[in-house]
């Protein structure tokens, strides 16, 4: 039997964090479940310590967050969940179902909920972008298993962009098992900052990125922008 290891990196999450862990428990036979805390200055390390395996606490990042609980998994299989992602009731059993020696990795298709009728295509363009290219972004709720990411060396330790740059690397290995069963991710970035302008925003990241760009400089202009809307 595969044991699973489900990764949450958290930073002041308080409002939806119990919402996020209890849609969990009914896993918790199969998987352990560990928030990674990156200093929330919130009850969200509280919050999660009655519903969580282990809270860890970590420097503030999310792919310093993320490796610090994988270091303290003790899965086969880890799972990279965002704190306002729901993964579907049978996660589990179609990961294991479609694992295998020659394909290591993968992640889910992802539905965003909220009013915004664009999200539908929003979700509908990054499921089949990540068919295409083989690149999985952190909504998607990534899952690699436990050997291979230690192998890689686990997430860079880059301000932004950590998900495609894993993606990159273990593509070098496989390309990843897009299962088209859907996480439920939060449409909450879209709809505050607006749907247009996130979409912009995010596209021109990703260009830079791909162009070169060094990660510290794109994270500041992401928190510069958020900031001004």
């Amino acid at each position: 039997m595969m044991k699973f290891s489900i990764i949450i990196p958290t930073l002041n999450e308080a409002d939806g964090i119990q919402s996020c862990l209890s849609a969990l428990q009914p896993l918790r036979g199969d998987a352990e479940i560990i928030v990674a805390d990156g200093g929330s200055d919130d009850n969200t390390p509280i919050l999660a310590a009655a519903l969580a395996d282990k809270v860890v606490h970590s420097p503030r990042g999310r792919a310093r967050q993320m490796n610090a609980g994988a270091n303290q998994a003790t899965g086969d299989m880890l799972i990279f969940l965002h704190a306002d992602t729901y993964l579907p009731p049978d996660a589990l059993l179609l990961i294991g179902r479609h694992i295998n020696p020659a394909m290591q990795w993968g992640r889910f298709d992802i539905h965003l909920s909220g009013k915004p009728a664009m999200l539908k295509v929003i979700a509908f363009m990054m499921n089949l972008r990540s068919r295409l290219t083989g690149i999985a972004t952190g909504d998607q709720a990534i899952f690699v298993a436990q050997p291979l990411f230690s192998a890689i060396g686990q997430y860079q330790d880059i301000a932004l962009m950590e998900d495609i740059a894993l993606s990159k690397t273990l593509n070098t290995f496989s390309r990843p098992i897009c299962l088209k069963a859907q996480v439920t991710s939060s449409g909450r970035r879209w709809e505050h900052h607006g749907v247009w302008k996130t979409i912009v925003l995010m596209w021109s990241l990703r260009l830079r990125y791909f162009l070169g760009a060094d990660p510290d400089t794109l994270a500041e202009l992401y928190a510069r922008r958020k900031s001004t809307d």
